[in-house]
């Protein structure tokens, strides 16, 4: 399918604050890994935006940042996403007298906002972050999307304004510290690799948060929210609410298909990225084409996989089978334990943080290699928060239980947490648990049941998911690769909010209803496979590997990791095994090291100030 002006981008910028030539140059040099494919600059009196493109559609027409002159006002934009529905919205302004010099979507988001102000956000259908330089007013506007696919961090700094698609490229700016403090040790070690909404752990910089905007003015910041997941009556009954699911989630991937070069998908054998590779797949075959498709394993795995609470099979004969059935090109990533540890520096480089140890490590290996074949793939994040499919939706106990059901383990977290600090462990965590509770929206007169489903999708949607989508879009981008999640369509998250529970979980299956609304599209085998997460190596030697590199960190008696964790408690963990995993369903105790080993590198490669 064709399309125009989709980019995937790094976006940048400084208001009220000094930057000549060689701060630009060197700001832009930090994002040049989003977008190797062109670059661009606006400097005004008061206001710097800059801009690196990864060149997806119409190379000359989505050339930022861009400018517009509309009634009497001159707005700037720097812009990183895509519009799914850019023909819907510049019909209408067409009709309201805008005239299009190009068919990129970025001119479509500057006019909607010349038109709407704000309010253009509810219009948009996509992912994205931007801002938006009035002149005339010296104000600047700053937006993400609704679900947060798409980054953008941001920094008060003497009076001004930093901010950007990464953390590093806010601290390249001049004078801008990598400082740690009390809060961001509790988030690392209490709630790592997550994350509170809005925290960018560094000491001063935040993160705005999904479905916000903001204005910045005279040296203030004032943000504001524009969309959140809100409960309504559902009135369609079951056969509706799957015909309604279907046509939804169908209709959101195709509109992701649109690309003028090429394109290919995730394919784990699992539901999610199954239904999207076959959809794409016969789309593709319709056009004459073959669609390409991508795996990752590891070597070793089939001796060595053991099936587990949170892993019941191994990927591999799924994937074969898709592969028979459908017409595609398929590739397969085969990983070894020492290509994972080679990653773990440039994986926590990426993220600008620690993160999911190897699984991180795994996707940034396995997204080189797609990026090697195709610059933009789709992939099945996102359902899961969406339609209740992790198994702690499902489990009773942690269901009822407080706290965040990814990581039942305060206790062991703590106990890693250096003597120097005097952080209230539990508090911390409920603290930020509660106000996620409260911020739930459940209709009156909702079941207790009805209501606590509302609060785990929610829990899930603001946090779980959050670190998924960190993990993905840092992995790829790093590699110049375009990475879009079709489960992320507002419309999808929407709905399903709405839907009763009994729906979401039939036949008591977990994501029952979206496989009742995918019949005929999957092979049995794949449509009703218990879920299976995103697949890790089980290879020995990877324990051996991550064990040795520890050790050789508790031998050096000035090692930075243990200005924050307590040295007596990691020769434990090296001969540890607990009954819940660090974060999430894959983060067991290699995993655990790992994520040590990357603070271990983190602290040192950002030369971290502790404060």
């Amino acid at each position: 399918m064709k399309g125009k002006g989709k980019l995937m981008c790094a976006i940048a910028g400084f208001v009220g604050l000094p930057g000549d030539g060689e701060t630009r140059s060197g700001l832009l040099s930090t994002m040049y890994h989003r977008g190797p494919d062109g670059k661009g600059e606006y400097t005004d009196y008061g206001c710097t935006l800059l801009h690196t493109r990864l060149a997806i559609i119409d190379p000359l027409g989505g050339k930022q940042p861009m400018e517009l002159c509309w009634e009497g006002k001159t707005y700037i934009i720097t812009y990183n996403g895509e519009l799914y529905n850019t023909k819907e919205i510049r019909n209408f302004l067409i009709k309201s007298g805008h005239c299009f010099q190009t068919e990129s979507d970025t001119e479509v988001v500057l006019h909607a906002f010349a038109q709407w102000g704000e309010k253009a956000l509810d219009e948009m259908n996509g992912i994205f972050a931007f801002a938006v330089w009035i002149k005339e007013e010296s104000r600047l506007f700053l937006a993400r999307d609704k679900i947060g696919v798409k980054p953008l961090f941001y920094k008060l700094h003497q009076n001004g304004l930093v901010f950007s698609s990464e953390i590093k490229t806010i601290l390249h700016y001049p004078g801008v510290k990598a400082q740690l403090d009390e809060n961001g040790v509790a988030e690392i070690l209490l709630l790592g690799p997550g994350r509170t909404p809005g925290c960018g752990v560094f000491h001063g910089i935040s993160e705005l948060m999904p479905g916000y905007y903001a204005w910045f003015e005279n040296g203030k910041i004032r943000k504001y929210r524009y969309w959140h997941l809100k409960d309504r009556e559902h009135k369609d009954d079951l056969e509706d609410t799957v015909d309604a699911v279907r046509q939804l989630v169908i209709d959101a991937i195709r509109r992701q298909t649109v690309s003028d070069v090429p394109l290919g998908t995730f394919l784990s054998g699992g539901l999610d990225s199954s239904l999207i590779s076959a959809i794409c797949a016969r789309q593709y075959q319709n056009k004459g084409e073959v669609l390409d498709t991508f795996s990752v394993d590891y070597v070793d795995n089939d001796k060595y996989f053991q099936p587990g609470k949170f892993q019941p099979n191994s990927d591999g004969e799924y994937i074969r089978l898709m592969t028979r059935r459908e017409p595609m090109n398929h590739h397969w990533t085969v990983l070894s334990p020492l290509s994972l540890i080679n990653c773990l520096e440039d994986a926590t480089r990426a993220r600008d943080l620690p993160g999911m140890a190897d699984v991180d490590f795994s996707l940034l290996a396995f997204c080189g290699k797609i990026r090697s074949h195709v610059k933009v793939a789709l992939s099945g994040e996102c359902a899961d928060e969406i339609f209740g499919g992790y198994p702690w939706f499902r489990d009773q106990k942690i269901r009822a239980a407080e706290g965040f059901p990814w990581a039942q383990n305060t206790a062991q977290r703590a106990s890693l947490i250096h003597k120097a600090y005097s952080i209230n462990s539990k508090e911390y965590v409920m603290d930020r648990y509660s106000q996620t509770i409260s911020d739930t929206d459940v209709l009156p007169g909702a079941s207790g049941e009805e209501r606590r489903m509302k609060e785990m999708v929610n829990l899930n949607f603001q946090w779980f998911m959050q670190t998924l989508l960190d993990r993905k879009d840092r992995m790829s981008m790093y590699h110049g690769l375009e990475v879009r999640v079709p489960f992320c369509d507002y419309r999808i998250a929407e709905y399903l909010y709405g839907v009763p529970w009994e729906y979401k979980d039939h036949k008591n299956v977990e994501k029952g209803l979206l496989r009742k609304a995918m019949e005929g599209i999957l092979p049995d085998e794949i449509l009703w496979r218990k879920k299976s997460p995103y697949p890790k190596t089980h290879h020995p030697d990877y324990m051996v590997a991550v064990s040795s590199r520890l050790k050789q960190i508790l031998s050096e008696p000035n090692a930075p990791l243990f200005q924050i964790v307590d040295r007596n408690a990691l020769i434990k963990l090296i001969n540890s095994e607990y009954e819940w995993p660090w974060y999430g369903q894959l983060m067991k105790i290699p995993q655990t090291i790992a994520y040590m080993l990357q603070i271990n590198f983190w602290l040192t490669e950002y030369h971290i100030e502790l404060i």
